[in-house]
């Protein structure tokens, strides 16, 4: 039976190997090719695209359980040096290391570490670029629950809201807390964009509770949490 002192070690070696540059660089690409073989759709991208062209400033959210299958596409909007933020975590250090490669810059918070300062890096960013994207459950959920950060980062910005939402005809859904899906290769797989959605300022917390409940009642239909299939 390994001693504590070298499962520490071990523990540790690994750590520094998933989180290397050349195992994210394995990792990109390794996603970029098995999202190749999906049959994809990309539905009402234009309406958000010409905001942006037009000046505007645009949130893109979406939930935990479907931002996989977006990664390859959204390397086509890396001209707009778009931000995301991504929880100080080992899982965020990998998709930090990911989204980086694609094009994207990352600034590192949560909720639970490092959010505010985070969040004003983002509000910075969007303010800059126009365009930013937020997962709206944040790394742990719980799943289905629209957290403070979206609302907060548009309002501070001046940027609307476009949700996303993805769904495949063959998917695994895993046993995790978000019911992470992973489309099956070859798989149809839809992104598909919702209606611009702005933002009144806020001045009360019942406001913005108001508007932190209306993105999660468009949002909710989206989202699958009675499939659980082991990957």
């Amino acid at each position: 039976m390994l001693n504590k002192p070298f499962k520490i070690l071990l523990k540790e070696w690994k750590f520094r190997i998933i989180v290397s540059r050349p195992f994210i660089w394995f990792l990109y690409h390794f996603i970029r090719t098995y999202s190749s073989t999906f049959r994809l759709t990309i539905e009402n991208e234009g309406a958000w695209r010409t905001h942006i062209r037009q000046g505007g400033k645009i949130l893109l959210c979406t939930w935990h359980q479907q931002f996989f299958s977006a990664i390859r596409h959204f390397q086509k909007y890396s001209h707009l040096r778009p931000g995301l933020m991504i929880s100080r975590s080992f899982d965020g250090d990998i998709i930090a290391g990911v989204a980086k490669h694609t094009g994207w810059y990352t600034m590192r918070g949560s909720s639970s570490r490092g959010g505010r300062a985070a969040l004003g890096d983002m509000i910075m960013k969007l303010k800059e670029t126009g365009l930013a994207a937020h997962i709206v459950d944040g790394p742990r959920g719980p799943a289905g629950i629209v957290k403070a950060g979206a609302v907060r980062l548009a309002n501070a910005a001046g940027a609307a809201i476009v949700p996303f939402y993805v769904s495949a005809d063959r998917a695994w859904y895993f046993r995790s807390w978000d019911r992470f899906m992973l489309p099956k290769p070859f798989a149809r797989v839809t992104i598909r964009f919702g209606d611009i959605i702005p933002w009144k300022t806020m001045e009360t917390e019942d406001e913005f509770e108001i508007q932190r409940n209306t993105l999660e009642n468009i949002m909710s239909p989206s989202i699958h949490l009675d499939r659980a299939e082991n990957s």
